[in-house]
């Protein structure tokens, strides 16, 4: 572990990226920033904490502790749009998910977001490409699972309320159907509600590195936060993030979803 880059090494053929949860921003731009709780309002929240029951099924994890309003490591490094046609944010964000501004000045330029770039989106990914290759020599394949979560309601990202899970494949291509149709078995047994390539399909994390024919299946883990936090209507420095709970009951769900993972790619 460095100061912002979490590497958790594990030895089943499971890596679990954590791209968003972080909430780390250098003090020499966190005056740019409208506000640093504005800053941090949009980042995957305790997503960390609900997977940590994984060091303890083997699993490998890669954390980034910066916030995604400093670089978004789950974005295309060349600035094309994951979602064509859609809301979304940008490599260095300028705004919010609701589409409020982030910074008081202009924000970066082409040359700042070449240097953030190199300083923490470089690094994250050859942690992320050391640890899948380990553990395919290891193993043959290996399951990377990008692990997310995000507000049921957001109007300027999509119509009315996401399903619980949200289960991104880039339409089948980053991984083989086996294990599309292991992580559905293992969402329906829950019995909460699920979509497979609906508004996320996966970030540039799943579509770069899921290369079935190559022994890399990626997946994407988009969850609703109502599942684990009390969701207020209209987030603000008074409420928003709510404490986690470590008993929340979708940690459970999540072990029977990772450990379909482990036995796809154990098979």
């Amino acid at each position: 572990m460095t100061g912002w880059l979490d590497i958790r090494r594990g030895d089943v053929p499971l890596l679990i990226g954590l791209p968003h949860t972080g909430t780390d921003i250098p003090p020499e731009l966190e005056a740019r920033f409208v506000s640093p709780w504005l800053a941090r309002k949009d980042a995957d929240w305790w997503v960390d904490r609900l997977y940590g029951f994984a060091a303890d099924m083997g699993a490998t994890t890669v954390r980034t502790r910066m916030s995604r309003s400093v670089i978004d490591v789950n974005r295309d490094p060349s600035g094309r749009s994951l979602y064509p046609g859609q809301a979304t944010t940008a490599l260095c964000p300028t705004t919010t998910f609701d589409g409020e501004p982030l910074y008081r000045d202009a924000g970066p330029d082409m040359g700042e977001i070449a240097q953030r770039r190199e300083r923490w989106f470089d690094p994250y990914h050859a942690a992320l490409a050391a640890e899948l290759d380990r553990l395919r020599n290891a193993h043959g394949k290996v399951v990377l699972y990008d692990a997310h979560s995000i507000l049921s309601h957001v109007p300027r990202l999509f119509d009315d309320a996401l399903p619980q899970f949200n289960i991104g494949t880039d339409g089948g291509v980053t991984c083989d159907p086996t294990l599309e149709k292991a992580v559905i078995g293992a969402v329906e047994a829950s019995g909460r509600s699920h979509v497979l390539n609906g508004r996320f399909r996966g970030g540039w994390t799943t579509r770069h590195y899921g290369r079935p024919a190559d022994g890399i299946h990626a997946i994407q883990m988009e969850l609703a936060m109502r599942g684990y936090l009390d969701e207020p209507a209209h987030p603000s420095p008074d409420n928003w993030p709510p404490p986690f709970d470590p008993a929340t009951p979708l940690i459970d769900d999540l072990k029977t979803i990772v450990a379909a993972c482990i036995a796809f790619a154990r098979a």
